[in-house]
């Protein structure tokens, strides 16, 4: 199992489709798949593309979902080997069946009711294949996308992807600070291509918790998007006037007094000028894993992109830093007076 692509719903395709263009550097691609009903626009990075949909007219799908969330994500694809064999898989552990297998840009594929008001297409095509664009991409492949469920949702969601789509679970972690918290399950495709992580709030005020208000529901918190120089790619997006999350420069003093601290003064000082987080995992040698957060990219506080680079093929979600990122999060909802 693969992420084939990612399919937001928007207000306005062309303007976010520029918007992509524009901040994150991806390549505008005809889709050839709009209708009378909706405009649908396609952008890729590497490995990566997105879908960018907005209504033409008030019966479109996309008009529909827009009358009930924000705009954000509103289907995940996934390549598999046999997608025959995937609904009926789906079907058997009492997923609901929104399409049946058909031809969808050239791909059979079939599409299944999801966690919240999102969907899962599956699409059969050959595994591992690449997409060329034009440049040298910033961003190469989807690291991993995180989902976010109301309290007492995260067990039954966990089994769910489990259940139906074959996710493994792995790490559990709960987040705890002086304001609020969560619980977070990581679920992973057998082949390591599909990392999800579920978050559940663990108090009201929580940001999983504004992020389920303002949503009306479950849905997608995050996408990280992998690079493999992520100094370069923040200092070129910060100048493309990308809003990011602030990290405190008291975080790199505290990094230095971490164990195992491997970072030389020179690389420290840039990665603290892009306020870049930065983990490491004990007895791991040279393993590092780079990540930073874009403020929500929506109106509304609800959907935002990380930016991450693993290093040595570290591993993990950033644990270290965590409470860091966290509270950077909290000081943005103090700033819109829905944290006390």
């Amino acid at each position: 199992m693969e992420i084939a692509h990612v399919h937001f719903y928007v207000e306005n395709a062309p303007a976010w489709r520029d918007w992509c263009v524009d901040y994150l550097g991806f390549t505008a691609v005809n889709s050839g798949i709009s209708s009378n009903h909706t405009c649908t626009e396609m952008v890729q990075s590497g490995a990566i593309c997105f879908l960018l949909s907005s209504p033409l007219l008030p019966t479109s799908p996309v008009a529909v979902f827009l009358r009930q969330h924000p705009p954000g994500v509103a289907d995940i694809a996934f390549a598999v080997t046999d997608v025959a064999a995937a609904i009926a898989q789906a079907a058997a552990q009492g997923a609901t069946i929104l399409e049946p297998i058909q031809e969808y840009l050239g791909y059979k594929c079939g599409k299944i009711a999801a966690w919240g008001g999102m969907t899962h297409t599956l699409m059969e095509k050959p595994a591992g294949g690449k997409r060329e664009t034009r440049d040298r991409p910033m961003f190469t492949a989807i690291d991993h996308l995180v989902l976010n469920v109301p309290v007492g949702e995260l067990e039954r969601a966990v089994a769910w992807y489990k259940n139906v789509l074959d996710l493994q679970p792995q790490q559990a972690f709960k987040i705890k600070t002086d304001r609020s918290g969560l619980y977070s399950q990581v679920l992973v495709s057998r082949n390591g291509s599909v990392q999800l992580p579920i978050n559940e709030p663990a108090s009201s005020n929580s940001q999983i918790q504004e992020f389920l208000t303002v949503n009306r529901g479950a849905g997608i918190q995050h996408i990280a998007l992998r690079t493999s120089n992520l100094i370069s790619v923040i200092a070129q997006l910060r100048s493309r006037g990308l809003s990011l999350l602030s990290v405190p420069q008291t975080y790199y003093s505290q990094l230095k007094k971490r164990t195992e601290f491997r970072l030389s003064p020179l690389e420290l000082e840039a990665i603290a000028q892009q306020e870049i987080l930065v983990d490491w995992q004990a007895n791991s040698q040279n393993a590092l894993l780079l990540q930073i957060f874009t403020q929500p990219i929506f109106a509304q506080p609800t959907f935002f992109f990380e930016f991450i680079e693993r290093r040595f093929q570290a591993q993990g979600f950033g644990e270290g830093n965590f409470r860091a990122l966290f509270e950077a999060i909290e000081s943005e909802q103090i700033k819109r007076g829905t944290l006390q």
